[in-house]
């Protein structure tokens, strides 16, 4: 479970961030809230989560190098208290690097978290709105901080070109909306971009959504009827999409894995980026 952080980050002005926690008004009705590591941590324990994430303050991009660092030092510290309401020994918890786009802020955060007793290493605050090559850069100088035994989860990333350059830096872990949000707009993820099932052309296509793939909407159902539920405004079209979208998705993640245990890594990162068009 998300701790909250980067929710509160999306309010904009609507949050006050504090050294003791974050005074937001509800986006439902405009009523008073708050929400502190402890807060945090004893709501992801209520639900049972079996991985909870430390409650951080999100640096959005651009930022300026001493909000970036006075953030940073907050983050470290707010994880500090999430150690410290953890109570549920079953149950595991992650420490988040942040440090904005600068390099020196995120190793001290990555070292600083590393030093801590978290079960995993989170690395936040990229994707917010950087150019890739910004964002590669700063995951491939952080994880050379983080340990070697334990899992890195990349936050907020999803697309299949991010996951392998993702993996190609170190990264085990990711999460992301995208399956879910491009779904509701029509669009099915394949090995060579993506589609959106909303034109014409799949009017009278009778193909899966890509060929070969054993998900249950692809041995099911075919392109022009995916459009026709679409064009009728049926929500079942979400739904279909957003299973095939997770399948490709996991998919690829095994088909990574095992490129790895085979040895044979580079060679599928290199054939998939020849092919994928962003």
């Amino acid at each position: 479970t998300d701790s909250g952080g980067f929710q509160v980050f999306s309010l904009g002005a609507m949050r006050k961030i504090t050294e003791e926690g974050v005074h937001f008004r509800s986006f439902l009705d405009g009523s008073k809230q708050f929400l502190s590591p402890e807060v945090s941590i004893h709501a992801q324990e209520d639900l049972g989560s079996d991985i909870a994430m430390a409650f951080d303050e999100c640096i959005p991009y651009p930022a300026d190098y001493d909000y970036a660092d006075h953030s940073t030092a907050r983050t470290t510290r707010w994880a500090e208290r999430c150690i410290k309401a953890h109570t549920r020994t079953d149950r595991g918890m992650f420490g988040i690097v942040q440090g904005g786009m600068y390099k020196d802020l995120r190793r001290r955060s990555a070292e600083e978290i590393s030093a801590m007793p978290f079960d995993g290493m989170a690395i936040g605050g990229l994707s917010v709105g950087e150019p890739h090559d910004l964002m590669y850069e700063m995951l491939e100088y952080t994880t050379q901080f983080l340990p070697v035994n334990k899992a890195r989860y990349l936050m907020g990333v999803g697309t299949p070109d991010c996951l392998v350059e993702g993996v190609a830096r170190g990264v085990d872990m990711f999460d992301c909306v995208f399956p879910t949000r491009v779904a509701r707009n029509g669009m099915a993820m394949v090995h060579t971009g993506r589609m959106n099932m909303k034109n014409k052309k799949y009017e009278k296509d009778w193909a899966p959504l890509e060929e070969g793939c054993q998900c249950y909407t692809c041995t099911h159902y075919s392109r022009a009827y995916i459009r026709h539920l679409y064009k009728s405004e049926e929500l079942l079209a979400f739904r279909l999409v957003t299973i095939h979208n997770l399948y490709f998705l996991l998919q690829f993640m095994r088909d990574m894995r095992q490129a790895i245990i085979d040895g044979n890594f580079t060679e599928f990162r290199e054939n998939f980026m020849a092919n994928y068009k962003r």
